[in-house]
């Protein structure tokens, strides 16, 4: 009870930091490994759990997705599963001492990234457009991190089309979302059909996180911008550095 009730906690207010922020997986990760879920695991567990809300997130955006040219959203799509799939892959096949060791890294890189998000926009933004084989490669990268470790996606997405040369921050959130939900869904499959999932953990935290979703659409409205990010940094450092101690 006592586990359960803490995995519940804890992606309820991922759920609320996803709606309002982003960061979730700061939490929902850490509290399966606490709770005596195994490393990798844990990753795909935590994965399943977050992985509705991507797609409420990305209707949410629909008129935008709609306005993106139909050949060009399949291209995206494609890729994200083929990334998605390839992470989970090779989230199955990296030795699970290897996986702990990497784990505080992956998370510190994915704060920085949340910490620096607006500069690494600004960063990748060209004018000139990359060559074909350079999106297609570039996008791979990002969909396959997804797959592998879902932190700090949602920054790498949008740095990536900055950088591809959309200027739409509606459109760009719109195709994040979608982006996410299909890689995500697409490394879910692959989890499930690997039997690491712990089902009945991933069960109680897509239900908690789907409500901390809905309370956060409630909570973004009146908090400031600044702490909500300030909040997640703390969350990111603090994750990092009991994963540190631990490993």
């Amino acid at each position: 009870m006592l586990d359960a009730a803490i995995i519940a906690v804890a992606a309820f207010l991922a759920g609320v930091l996803n709606a309002v922020a982003g960061g979730g997986s700061f939490l929902t990760f850490p509290a399966l490994v606490f709770v005596g879920v195994p490393p990798i695991a844990a990753n795909a567990t935590s994965t399943v759990a977050v992985f509705p809300g991507y797609l409420s997130s990305a209707l949410g955006f629909l008129p935008e997705i709609k306005a993106i040219d139909r050949r060009e959203l399949i291209y995206f799509l494609g890729l994200s599963i083929a990334g998605g799939i390839a992470g989970a892959v090779l989230l199955l096949v990296t030795p699970s001492e290897l996986f702990s060791f990497v784990v505080p890294w992956l998370l510190l890189f994915a704060t920085v990234l949340f910490a620096l998000d607006h500069k690494i926009c600004d960063w990748t933004r060209t004018e000139a457009g990359p060559t074909t084989f350079g999106k297609t490669a570039a996008t791979l990268a990002v969909t396959t991190y997804g797959g592998y470790f879902n932190g700090g996606l949602g920054i790498l997405l949008l740095s990536l089309f900055s950088g591809l040369g959309f200027r739409d921050i509606n459109l760009m959130n719109g195709l994040k979302n979608a982006l996410s939900f299909i890689l995500s869904a697409a490394s879910v499959v692959t989890f499930l059909l690997a039997g690491i999932v712990f089902l009945k953990q991933a069960a109680i935290m897509m239900l908690a996180a789907t409500a901390g979703g809905y309370a956060g659409a409630r909570i973004a409205r009146k908090m400031p911008v600044k702490l909500i990010r300030m909040t997640v940094i703390v969350i990111g450092l603090g994750m990092t550095l009991a994963f540190w101690l631990r490993s």
